[in-house]
C-alpha cells in the first residue's frame, strides 16, 4: 500500500538526558544526519529529563529540512518537564507525537496525508 516508504526501514535517534543550549548542536546534528529522502525516523525522548526552548527550536529545524527530502519524522516517550515544554510550546500540537516507539512506527507505517510534511501546522487530533 505505501510503495514509496516500504522500502525505507524505520531508525530510530534515541536523545540524550538532556536537550539544550549546551547540547542541541549536537542532538540537531544527530537528527539532520538521520534525513535521507524519503526516511522514517522515530525520535525516542525516554531519556530526556530537561529540554529548553533550544530544543524545541531544533525539531522545527529537523521538520522543516525533513519536509525537503519527504522525510517522515515520529517523535515518542516525552515525559516530565520535556513533555510540558512541548505542550507549553504548542509543539505537542504541531509534531507528530506518540507514547510510544511501537505506536511511532505504526504512524510512519501509515500512508502519509496528501500534504503531510510540508510545514509545521496544527494537527487535526487534538482539541
Amino acid at each position: 500500500m505505501n510503495s514509496r516508504n516500504s522500502s525505507q526501514p524505520i531508525s530510530t535517534v534515541m536523545l540524550p538526558a538532556k536537550v539544550d543550549t549546551v547540547t542541541v548542536a549536537g542532538v540537531e546534528s544527530m537528527l539532520l544526519t538521520a534525513l535521507r529522502p524519503g526516511a522514517r525516523i522515530i525520535v525516542d525522548g525516554s531519556a530526556v529529563a530537561y529540554m529548553s526552548a533550544a530544543g524545541v527550536r531544533t525539531f522545527a529545524t529537523v521538520m522543516h529540512e525533513a519536509a525537503k527530502v519527504q522525510a517522515r519524522v515520529a517523535f515518542c516517550s516525552f515525559h516530565g518537564a520535556a513533555w510540558d515544554c512541548l505542550v507549553v510550546s504548542g509543539f505537542s500540537e504541531l509534531l507528530e507525537i506518540a507514547e510510544t516507539t511501537a505506536q511511532a512506527a505504526a504512524r510512519l507505517e501509515k500512508d502519509p496525508s496528501p500534504s503531510g510534511g510540508e510545514s509545521l501546522r496544527q494537527r487535526g487530533t487534538a482539541g
